[in-house]
């Protein structure tokens, strides 16, 4: 098994949409695609990769760093000892040569654009889903057919009213959803209750299925306030209160705040994931964990990030991974997590899931294909043929 091309490029995301903090027009993303040697069904084996939404590309990390290591590798060194296949552990130990600790953050995107290709290799060279290559390998060792979803959304578009708001979130349940997330902390708490009462109206007075997202918008005391007048809502979760490295923050509104909060999508290493587990209050009987895979060093990584929570005491199930992507939506489902993000119509093509598997009672079903199921999206492909020659 050799690769044979490692292809690189840059593509963009064109939304207006905003969090409470960023402009997502600005944002692009880093794509690749990888070649091998290994023929399955009269074509050669390619696996494809790209970086998870809400952050930028990291060409020049991936052009000046990884993507060398790799190409300059002896085809054994790459080998899986035990399997004729790729072994993403050795590839990921190359890309993280000669690197120091800590720096999460820029150069786990790079390492995790790749190691997500690295998997759709493996799993078409096996011929089978990735979620049921994972079941077997580290997983139940049977798959979930299935996955919980929900639908992430509620920006603050420039104009949008409430109606506006409540008429998204009505698409969303139309669509299949059964849970919806909204932003706050792009306005004032008077304003944003409005905004969580009129979702909630739209949810037939049910706000447990609703969560919110601060984006790590709030001081401690704006923190505070949020919690208290959310309370009564019974929302699904309040997430990203304060700055993801602030564990006080979070420790000390966990004791005020009864209900599950969620946290952890800015957070790129299993040291990351120790930390918050160790100093963050986090309650594994309710709290939600948001790694992202594709963020965080890739599936290498999250394997020991789910072996950090086992030891603290977390079940993989409090795991809802961020970025709404097909690499997590596997994950998911191989590894016995509790669902994943999905962002119904933003961040296309690199959002979303297969185009014929539609959500129904807020679960969606795998694509039954090799690989991690790309090839069933078909943007998604027309945008790699247009970005690589063969």
């Amino acid at each position: 098994m050799r690769i044979t091309a490692i292809q690189e490029a840059t593509a963009s995301i064109a939304s207006d949409i905003r969090n409470a903090y960023i402009d997502f027009s600005k944002m692009d993303v880093s794509v690749v695609k990888i070649t091998t040697d290994v023929v399955r069904n009269g074509e050669k084996v390619v696996g494809y990769g790209f970086n998870s939404n809400g952050r930028y590309g990291q060409g020049g990390i991936l052009r000046e760093r990884i993507l060398p290591r790799l190409r300059e590798a002896e085809p054994e060194a790459l080998r899986d000892p035990e399997r004729d296949n790729l072994d993403p552990f050795r590839a990921w130990d190359l890309m993280m040569r000669n690197e120091k600790p800590g720096g999460h953050g820029e150069r786990s995107v790079a390492v995790g654009v790749v190691d997500m290709a690295l998997w759709d290799i493996v799993a078409k060279i096996e011929e089978k889903p990735l979620h049921r290559l994972l079941a077997e390998r580290y997983g139940p060792g049977e798959a979930e057919s299935h996955a919980f979803v929900y639908a992430a959304g509620g920006y603050y578009y420039p104009g949008k009213q409430v109606e506006g708001l409540q008429e998204e979130m009505r698409g969303y349940l139309g669509l299949g959803y059964d849970t919806v997330k909204m932003k706050i902390g792009g306005a004032s708490l008077k304003e944003d209750l409005k905004r969580i009462e009129a979702v909630i109206d739209v949810l037939g007075g049910d706000g447990s299925r609703l969560a919110v997202d601060a984006n790590g918008r709030f001081d401690l005391a704006t923190a505070i306030d949020y919690a208290r007048a959310m309370e009564p809502y019974g929302l699904r979760w309040y997430e990203e209160a304060g700055d993801p490295l602030d564990y006080a923050l979070q420790a000390v509104l966990g004791e005020i705040y009864p209900g599950p909060m969620a946290t952890g999508e800015n957070l790129f290493s299993h040291q990351d994931a120790r930390n918050l587990l160790r100093y963050g209050g986090l309650r594994p009987d309710r709290d939600i964990l948001q790694f992202d895979p594709a963020l965080s060093y890739g599936l290498v990584e999250y394997l020991r990030t789910l072996q950090v929570m086992r030891q603290a005491g977390w079940s993989p199930r409090r795991c809802i991974p961020h970025g709404g992507h097909q690499f997590a939506l596997s994950i998911a489902a191989g590894l016995g997590l509790g669902g994943n993000e999905s962002y119904p119509g933003i961040f296309a093509p690199f959002g979303g899931f297969a185009d014929d598997l539609p959500i129904e009672q807020g679960r969606v079903a795998l694509p039954d294909i090799p690989g991690i199921g790309f090839e069933a999206k078909g943007k998604l492909m027309a945008l790699y043929e247009s970005l690589f020659t063969a």
